[in-house]
């Protein structure tokens, strides 16, 4: 699995992990300090929430551009730093005004360009490295790996996001309640009801070292804490960029051969593949084509910090009982999914003693989970952000299996399949689509005989469901990611004229910015229609686009085959 990769690879890996930690620590809150700092609604914090998504996604579209006249490695360096005054600038405390306000649209302008100029080109330079043909075979192979090692970072995400918060709650005496930010707002605004008038004097009664003389400062104390503790979660991201950038240039000689893009390549003399104008024409036809289909799976899988987490808030038990429990605690699932790692280290082992160190491993491995399991409290009480760990963890631990599956298809070569069955980067995104459709098809049973958002206007429904939907939905929909997000670049590192690395790049995220920013339509929806039919939508968008794609996938396939 790991053998027969340049050392580049891991190198340029590690220093994504660190920077997508950071990046997912600040979006596993970013919607709910939204909601509990401002007392947006539903719709105006998806839409803000999506805005910064595509802006996001946009940005490398310019980066790459720009990569392509003064070199890709440059821009990785500049997008480090804006990145970090970005996430210094969010993790600042402000009162909830026009200054507030100002330093936090300016804070996400700064965070996006910085990954614009940072996302794209660290991925080109993992493409240039399987420009070699000593390692061109591996290329999907390596892309998975770089993808598990981003997902490794944002696994950890939610959970420090989750224990700071905690932390400064603690500190100012409180603990976090999911219907107390919606309730004070209601509260200090004059609009709420007598009954969660009510609700919220029980709530605050609840809280173990702070008292108040009246609801209105309860109220206000506890917004500003919250907000404030979300702050201190944002400060890790300047944290795990220091450890990006360390890595970056400590491990700089394993891959500054693929820092090079065509003009600097020309200007030394190196070969460049030359396309014929044909060739170059149907190549970014057929780029173009996966890109629009692209935006739908994005669309629909970015719901994990919008709409997905508003279900988890609003209708999922806010407490994990039984074997669940342990989807929860990230020190439980880290041995998990190290564990498979090591499974397969015993089968594909050519010693005995390297097999029985790895069966030893994986038995202390599962004995570590084992005992943190259990001695978890039943039940236990969990917090919405945390179901966006389920994502990352499922990637990681599932890689090694997608991996193996492919690997094994690819060995099948026969006079019918001289290279194989394993299928294209096309077929695979097409695939990606119809499990993603499946993932929202479990939503929809989810939220049978639930009320409406609108009847309870962001405090928790009635009859929450356990917590065992979302976690099916998320592992359905990680199996849709694995078919489509890195085969997605790999299949765009391999296919992009030499001259336009950088820009097509861009583009294949500019592709995901576009369906971030649709992402916001469910969440404008939200409180207007049934769940179910957010829910729907979602689903028959996926469909359309699976159809769309299997239609291309002759032209596709013919375009761009070597």
């Amino acid at each position: 699995m790991f053998k027969n990769h340049p050392k580049g690879l891991y190198a340029l890996a590690l220093a994504n992990t660190g920077e997508r930690f950071g990046y997912y620590t600040m979006l596993a809150i970013f919607m709910l300090f939204l909601q509990a700092k401002f007392g947006f609604g539903g719709a105006t914090a998806g839409t803000i929430y999506s805005i910064f998504l595509a802006v996001v996604y946009f940005m490398p579209v310019l980066g790459g551009i720009l990569a392509d006249k003064i070199g890709f490695g440059k821009c990785v360096v500049i997008g480090i730093v804006v990145m970090f005054i970005g996430y210094a600038c969010l993790s600042i405390p402000t009162a909830a005004g026009g200054f507030g306000m100002a330093l936090m649209i300016g804070a996400l302008l700064l965070i996006s360009v910085g990954t614009g100029l940072f996302k794209g080109n660290l991925q080109v330079m993992v493409g240039n490295l399987y420009d070699d043909p000593k390692y061109s075979s591996r290329r999907d192979a390596a892309f998975s790996l770089f993808y598990m090692a981003i997902n490794l970072g944002s696994m950890f995400a939610p959970a420090a996001a989750t224990a700071i918060t905690n932390k400064f709650l603690t500190k100012a005496g409180l603990i976090y309640k999911a219907d107390i930010p919606a309730l004070a707002h209601q509260f200090l605004r004059g609009t709420i009801t007598p009954e969660n008038t009510d609700k919220l004097a029980n709530l605050a009664a609840q809280m173990p070292s702070y008292s108040a003389a009246d609801l209105g400062t309860f109220s206000q104390y506890y917004i500003e804490n919250l907000s404030s503790s979300y702050n201190m979660g944002f400060a890790v991201a300047c944290i795990s960029l220091i450890f990006s950038v360390s890595i970056y240039f400590g491990c700089r000689k394993w891959f500054k051969h693929a820092d090079v893009n065509a003009k600097q390549a020309k200007a030394a003399d190196e070969k460049v593949v030359e396309l014929t104008p044909k060739q170059e024409k149907d190549r970014i036809t057929a780029l173009i084509l996966v890109f629009a289909v692209v935006i739908f799976f994005w669309m629909a899988f970015h719901q994990n910090g919008q709409s997905l987490t508003w279900f988890a808030r609003d209708y999922t038990q806010s407490f994990a009982t039984g074997w669940s429990r342990i989807g929860f605690n990230i020190w439980a699932l880290a041995p998990i999914a190290i564990s498979v790692y090591t499974l397969f280290g015993i089968f594909q082992s050519e010693k005995t003693g390297a097999k029985l160190i790895n069966g030893l491993v994986t038995g202390g491995l599962w004995l570590v989970a084992w005992a943190i399991y259990k001695g978890m409290p039943s039940p236990l009480d969990i917090q919405p952000q945390l179901f966006q760990q389920f994502n990352p963890f499922f990637v990681v631990a599932l890689t090694p299996f997608s991996m193996a599956i492919f690997s094994s298809l690819a060995a099948q070569k026969s006079e019918k399949y001289p290279n194989g069955r394993e299928p294209s980067a096309p077929r695979k995104i097409a695939l990606g689509m119809l499990i993603a459709a499946a993932g929202y098809l479990i939503m929809i049973f989810a939220s049978k005989g639930q009320p409406s958002p609108a009847s309870i206007q962001g405090t928790v429904a009635p009859d929450p469901v356990v917590p065992q939907w979302l976690m099916a939905t998320y592992l359905t929909l990680t199996f849709a990611e694995l078919l489509l997000s890195p085969m997605g670049i790999s299949f765009v590192s391999k296919v992009a004229p030499p001259k336009m690395k950088g820009l097509m790049m861009g583009l294949w995220f500019a592709a995901s910015a576009i369906g971030n920013y649709l992402s916001s339509i469910p969440g404008l929806l939200w409180e207007r229609v049934p769940l179910w039919a957010n829910w729907t939508l979602l689903m028959v968008l996926c469909l359309i686009a699976a159809g769309i794609m299997f239609a291309m996938l002759k032209k596709i396939e013919a375009a761009t085959a070597e």
